[in-house]
């Protein structure tokens, strides 16, 4: 079957006047004379807009007054889905086409009323045009004991009051919060002191030992990590907190890890992160066999058990005796005989 061709439209195309053009877009256009609606470029060619939401402003501006348009009545008419509709409706509201307010009816029901502007921004330079402008206030003048009462002046022309609809649809700026916490600046501004700079570590003891392979080390770095390039003065400099960490027995392959991984880019000042990382992540020094050796616990003194020389019972006590029963009862005898 062959595809249909629509020969009106062919035969428009050359009624058109001037020369077409080569590629894109070619435009017949008809007047129209019944059921259409007027869309301006500002809405139709908006570049914050998506084409859902574009598209959806020109399905509400078609339709009549009182039409309802929530989320849910608009799901149920058009294909999209009421998440699309709802960030397309969010869209308008944000650039000024679309207003929504909660408002209570007098038998205590609230309702979403809903207003649509075609023309924000011309509305917007409307309601600044008929704002009076403010008077100029003239002090008072200084000790005049009879002052003359201004002569009144012609009462100026009230300016034409806006429809209520298209006061409504203005977008009202949010206001500001009320309650908030205060600001704190979590950057430091530049005219604020600088702490100084935490000093390089230095080993105990710099035997030629650790200044050799220190240097050596550092003179390694541009072999790993073609960036660290640095001067015989850097070295020089940097020598010193390495042995620092040579001194702690640390690895070489672990210093050498720590001072090439991750390198910013570009890298601008080699010395300077070199001079940080190893100030700022210096390993402690290797625990001691003595340090990692489990505590001892405390000896608790156990009192022995005696054998009573008077009735053989069995009891606690340093020294061998007499229990405390019988203790009892020879400490009066014994007080007697005596």
């Amino acid at each position: 079957m062959d595809t249909s061709q629509n020969t009106a439209l062919t035969r428009a195309l050359t009624e058109l006047p001037g020369r077409l053009p080569a590629r894109g877009v070619i435009h017949v256009v008809i007047p129209h004379t019944e059921r259409f609606t007027v869309v301006g470029n500002h809405l139709a060619q908006h570049a914050g807009l998506s084409t859902v939401a574009v598209g959806l402003a020109v399905r509400i501006q078609s339709l009549p007054q009182g039409t309802e348009i929530g989320i849910k009545a608009l799901a149920a008419r058009f294909f999209e889905g009421e998440k699309l509709i709802a960030a397309a409706l969010r869209e308008l509201e944000a650039h000024g086409y679309l207003r929504r307010t909660r408002t209570r009816l007098p038998n205590g029901r609230i309702v979403t009323r809903t207003v649509f502007c075609n023309q924000p921004t011309a509305l917007l330079r409307l309601r600044v045009a008929v704002q009076p402008p403010a008077e100029p206030q003239t002090p008072p003048p200084a000790q005049d004991p009879a002052p003359e009462p201004p002569a009144p002046e012609p009462a100026a022309p009230q300016a034409p009051a806006l429809p209520d609809v298209q006061q409504e649809q203005a977008p009202e700026a949010p206001a500001p919060p009320q309650d908030h916490a205060p600001f704190v600046a979590l950057v430091p501004p530049p005219t604020a002191p600088r702490q100084p700079s935490p000093p390089l570590p230095q080993p105990r003891e710099l035997t030629a030992e650790l200044d050799r392979a220190a240097t050596a080390l550092l003179s390694d770095l541009r072999r790993h990590a073609p960036q660290l390039v640095l001067s015989e003065n850097d070295i020089r400099q940097l020598a010193p907190a390495v042995a620092a960490w040579l001194e702690r027995d640390t690895h070489p392959d672990t210093i050498r890890h720590t001072l090439t991984n991750d390198l910013p880019q570009p890298l601008r000042h080699p010395a300077k992160l070199l001079k940080h990382r190893l100030t700022v992540l210096l390993p402690p020094p290797l625990p001691g066999a003595d340090d990692l050796a489990a505590p001892a616990r405390p000896r608790i003194a156990v009192t022995p058990f005696q054998t009573c020389d008077g009735c053989e019972r069995a009891y606690r006590a340093p020294t061998p005796g007499h229990c405390r029963d019988c203790r009892n009862a020879h400490g009066p005898a014994q007080a007697a005989a005596a």
